[in-house]
């Protein structure tokens, strides 16, 4: 199996498509980058700027370039040295406009009879042989049984039903015979309207109802709460085939040398899709998006080298947070707020339950489906069903692995809610066999709801330190220990060496380098909260929790533009979705937040007190930047550079982190590192690149000196501000909690001892004799980390 050494991301975009893509590999080879990871690549719905709403697996995107372009990328990657590694979505397929999609159109026109039926997890029963399709807005629902649907309209030569905009195909032969409506422009197209369209509504496979009909009765699986993805059975092998089909050919003809699954934990078997996928591929390297809580660890059997790397991203922020801080952040949030920042997990189980009542109910109407069709019955089993998932420690369970965390939710469940005894024991038989329909079913659904509950809604309501608000984090987990640390990496390593490491991707909900100054509030958090009561006055936020999210997000990210702050202030209230939110928007709190980042720019007050903190922490900001790229890019695994990632990249969540990047600003950085310029720490970034560049250039063209993991031992009065390891003939050298070693009087006489030989800093071109102590303060006098490789 050819493995990388480490991979660039690249965010395809109809702006950005292979021939751009094709056009960079020159920089990302000269930045030392071994692999290219392409976000998805198969033909997605029109105007798709991700890719993951695939509605044709069976091509190539032709708003990317299509297969001839797609080929000359890979075979240029190639001939540069490069390999390929391609995003893949198994999950699910994009059918927001049907027509776009021809599997789904067939499924509609022809119901259950359609050759590509099997292809989507639909509940035909629950649908009475019908899909149903929330689409109806409210002006055109009716109020009276039986009247007609608004804008309901049928053409009978072009065979489609329309509302609005939608387009939706007619069942064969079931216009005919109709006679056109009464109204003359009806009549002249010969147009069906009012009773007349509704008669031939009521013959189609599917059935139009109330867009918020959809998360209560909706009957087929879908991506999340998005109806517009929907969900496929690729656990059949057909249809694996299907799907899979140009993956397939990419591999067998040398196109592609790596995939990267989206979103495993969504499918009915994920153990057995990687199986086959390994079988098909002949066991190419595979990651997958697979998020493990703390503690959690990926299932040993899995056909898959390892994960995206979130688990490594949690680590890194955490040993760079100061563990003194966590009182004083609790008090002020607790004093300006009202929350208890204790509370997470009674948080989560709220957000759990707000999604099994509401937008994901349908899920769970669908498990108690499984569960009563299989003679399992109780008059509070919904209720049931939400209360275990609602108190799910992790994602999801592989029964029969993974038990542990069933028999956890059920003794949660049961302590909170013991008028649900009964009802949890009628359950359980079911849920805890892995072969029975109800306990997949429930396996499919958790991480639905952990992903909805934590990541969309309570990481936006809790505000205690946010950068330790990250997809696979629990911010109640405030730090870790360098001794945790090294006992984590030294796991890693004996485990899952070629698993992926990752700072910023296109899911994380802040840039590496937004988080790295956010971390920085935990070592000034009296400078912080006399900074947000002074903000909190001048540019009022009627919502205090939110108010602290919104300026740690403000400083975190600046300089921003107005409207980058804007657009994530919308999108984080709603997201929040307790003072507004996506279906019930409210204009007079959303008011108050363009109020308060207009502030940023209009208002003397405000616009000074953000522009000083953020300068009083720059300097701290950049080196935990800094520190967190050389120790991600250094640690074992495989490390990903999410593009733009190797400057200054101060990103919020997305769409801000998928913004183009200016790769012309980057080559000519490049070429001034490759000079032998030694780039200061300022506001361009170079000095990112510089770190960058060297860790990726000594990975891939000296990958023996990353072959093994020990920590290596700083003494004296600032050890514990040196984070120090060997990979084996590399060795990192970092600073955390760089305020409070200024404070202390810097590194003083704190010494590292370096193992016996000479070493050279690939960042200064330093040498330094090991065997003996070596001064921290001098091997890091230039910057606040060092990279030292054994001479040759």
């Amino acid at each position: 199996m050819d493995t990388p050494t480490s991979t660039y991301r690249l965010q395809l975009t109809p702006e950005f498509g292979f021939d751009k893509a094709r056009a960079v590999l020159p920089y990302l080879r000269g930045i030392g980058a071994d692999w290219i990871y392409l976000s998805p690549v198969l033909q997605a719905a029109s105007g798709s700027t991700h890719g993951y709403d695939v509605v044709d697996p069976t091509r190539v995107s032709d708003a990317l370039g299509g297969p001839e372009r797609f080929r000359a990328l890979t075979d240029a990657a190639h001939e540069a040295g490069m390999g390929v590694l391609v995003d893949i979505v198994p999950n699910h397929l994009g059918v927001q406009v049907p027509r776009e999609n021809a599997w789904w159109w067939d499924v509609l026109r022809h119901g259950e009879a359609s050759e590509h039926a099997r292809v989507f997890d639909i509940d035909w029963a629950a649908g009475d042989g019908r899909v149903l399709l929330p689409v109806i807005g409210d002006d055109d629902m009716p109020t009276v049984p039986g009247a007609p649907i608004g804008n309901l309209v049928v053409d009978p030569a072009a065979g489609v039903l329309r509302y609005h905009d939608n387009e939706f195909p007619l069942a064969p032969g079931s216009a005919e015979g109709e006679p056109p409506s009464d109204a003359p422009d009806a009549a002249a197209e010969q147009l069906l309207t009012g009773d007349a369209a509704m008669r031939v509504h009521a013959m189609q496979h599917y059935r139009l109802i109330h867009w918020r009909q959809g998360d209560f009765t909706l009957n087929y699986r879908r991506f999340f709460t998005v109806t517009g993805l929907a969900g496929v059975r690729v656990e059949d092998p057909d249809v694996f085939e299907a799907t899979h089909a140009e993956i397939l050919r990419w591999v067998r003809e040398g196109l592609v040398d790596g995939l990267r699954v989206d979103h495993p934990d969504g499918l009915r078997d994920p153990a057995g899709y990687l199986e086959r996928l390994a079988e098909r591929t002949g066991g190419v390297y595979v990651v997958v998006e697979k998020i493990l809580e703390p503690g959690e660890r990926l299932e040993a059997s899995w056909a898959t080298t390892g994960t995206t790397g979130y688990d490594a991203l949690g680590e890194i922020d955490r040993i760079l947070t100061d563990p003194e801080s966590e009182g004083a952040l609790d008090e002020l949030t607790s004093a300006r707020t009202g929350s208890d920042p204790r509370d997470w997990h009674a948080l989560v189980h709220e957000m759990k339950r707000d999604m099994t009542d509401g937008p994901l109910h349908a899920e769970v109407n669908r498990i108690t489906r499984e569960l009563t069709s299989a003679g399992v019955d109780h008059p509070d089993i919904v209720d049931a069903v939400s209360e275990l998932l609602a108190w799910f420690p992790v994602y999801r369970t592989y029964l029969p692995d993974g038990g542990e965390h069933l028999d956890e939710a059920v003794r949660g469940a049961r302590a909170a809610r013991p008028d649900l005894d009964e009802a949890i024991d009628a359950v359980l038989p079911a849920l805890r066999d892995p072969e029975h329909p109800a306990a997949q079913r429930l396996q499919m659904t958790s991480g639905m709801v952990m992903a909805k509950a934590v990541e969309d809604r309570a990481f936006y309501r809790y505000s205690r330190l946010t950068s330790l608000n990250e997809v696979g984090g629990d911010p109640s987990v405030f730090s870790i220990s360098l001794e945790q640390f090294h006992e984590l990496q030294r796991e890693r390593q004996a485990t899952c060496p070629l698993t992926m490491t990752t700072l910023s991707t296109h899911d994380t909900k802040r840039g590496e380098d937004v988080r790295a100054a956010i971390t920085v509030l935990s070592e000034v958090p009296e400078l912080w909260e006399d900074t947000l009561v002074q903000l909190m006055e001048a540019a009022p936020i009627s919502h205090p929790g939110f108010a602290n999210l919104l300026w740690q997000a403000v400083v975190g990210a600046w300089p921003a533009t107005r409207q980058r702050l804007k657009d994530y202030a919308l999108k984080a209230a709603r997201e929040a979705g307790d003072r507004t939110s996506w279906t019930m928007p409210d204009d007079g709190f959303e008011g108050e937040l363009r109020a308060a980042v207009d502030a940023v720019f209009d208002d003397a007050v405000v616009a000074s007190l953000v522009q000083n903190f953020a300068e009083q922490i720059r300097e701290a900001r950049n080196s935990n930047a800094l520190t967190a790229k050389l120790i991600q890019l250094t640690m074992p695994g495989v490390p990903d550079v999410y593009q733009g990632s190797e400057l200054w990249r101060n990103t919020l969540v997305d769409p801000d982190n998928r913004r183009p990047v200016d790769y012309g600003a980057r080559a000519s950085a490049l070429q001034g590192i490759l000079s032998g310029v030694l780039p200061p720490i300022d506001h361009t970034g170079a000095v990112k690149l510089l770190v960058t560049a060297a860790a990726l250039l000594l990975r891939r063209d000296r990958p023996q000196l990353f072959d093994s993991y020990e920590p290596v031992v700083a003494t004296g009065p600032a050890a514990q501000h040196a984070v120090a390891f060997s990979r084996g003939g590399a060795i990192t050298v970092a600073t955390r909690l760089p305020l409070t070693l200024d404070d202390g009087g810097g590194w003083g006489d704190t010494m590292l001892h370096l193992p016996e030989g000479e070493w050279i800093d690939q960042l200064t071109a330093r040498p330094y004799r090991g065997g003996s102590p070596v001064s921290i303060a001098a091997l890091l006098g230039t910057y606040p980390v060092a990279l030292l490789a054994r001479a040759e």
